[in-house]
């Protein structure tokens, strides 16, 4: 069975250095959270706000050791007047036994605002 697992997270500002940690960061901790290993990942989306644009989230996803191969691809969210800024967004598509009530998605820094009924601690 394939599942949805979301996470999404902010920048503080739009450089590559900091779009390529945060995401990592992000991913790493949906894994951890959720015991995902990249064989069970169908896919990957990644979606930024439009005020992101200094390089490809997905370059993160895919420098993680043993990540290189799975499929990953980024577009732009919605541009809706008063949404959180600078965010990154993950849609990650994983083979899992588990139940949707089971998955654990991971907000980080201020995207923790989008969902707080779906917060996860991180361990």
């Amino acid at each position: 069975m394939i599942r949805g697992v979301r996470g999404a997270t902010t920048i503080p500002e739009d450089l590559a250095s900091h779009i390529l940690s945060e995401t990592e960061k992000l991913v790493l901790a949906m894994a951890k959270e959720n015991n995902i290993r990249p064989e069970d990942v169908a896919s990957v989306v990644v979606s930024t706000t439009t005020d992101i644009a200094a390089t490809f989230p997905a370059k993160a996803v895919r420098s993680i050791p043993e990540w290189t191969y799975v499929p990953v691809m980024c577009t732009h969210e919605m541009d809706v007047p008063g949404a959180i800024t600078k965010c990154i967004r993950i849609l990650m598509h994983v083979n899992t036994e588990k139940s949707q009530r089971d998955i654990h998605h991971v907000y980080l820094n201020e995207a923790m605002k989008l969902r707080p009924d779906l917060i996860t601690s991180i361990t």
